[in-house]
């Protein structure tokens, strides 16, 4: 195996970290969802700096990417990392770019004094479960997503 290397992306990768979107999504059934355009991605990751992308590359080829930005812990004190997505291209699979992905996550993280890093995982996808828990991460049973959007968030908005 090739030793995995990594690049943050720049304003010029914006159709390619697209591109790793619609892939993730059309992996977990939801390309119907995908909203996003080159256009906005740029404007939120690039321009007002809300999210950051590491691409793992194999011989120099993006092969997968990490989709990350800060939150904040108030129990810690500090900031987070969390990890939005993580998508490994399936022909580049089982060769440990997963695995590295997480780890210079890890390292990220450390380096930059967070508390923790996190992230969600759909429960059907057992593959990933299995993956993430080999690499020594915990699920929280006790916690329970709740999100606002489209119509439901705009109604709230107005009172």
């Amino acid at each position: 195996m090739n030793k995995t290397e990594f690049r943050m992306a720049k304003e010029q990768d914006t159709a390619l970290i697209l591109e790793f979107i619609r892939s993730l999504a059309e992996y977990e059934k939801m390309s119907d969802l995908v909203v996003a355009d080159e256009d906005l991605l740029r404007e939120w990751i690039f321009e007002k700096g809300k999210a950051e992308v590491i691409f793992a590359l194999e011989d120099g080829k993006e092969v997968g990417f990490a989709l990350f930005f800060h939150n904040f812990s108030t129990f810690l004190g500090r900031a987070g990392i969390y990890l939005e997505d993580l998508f490994v291209k399936p022909e580049f699979r089982g060769k440990g770019h997963g695995k590295a992905l997480i780890r210079e996550l890890a390292r990220i993280t450390v380096e930059r004094g967070c508390g923790r890093l996190e992230w969600c995982c759909l429960d059907w996808n057992k593959p990933s479960i299995d993956f993430y828990k080999s690499l020594g991460a915990e699920p929280l049973d006790e916690w329970t997503i709740y999100r606002l959007t489209g119509n439901n968030l705009n109604t709230l908005a107005r009172i």
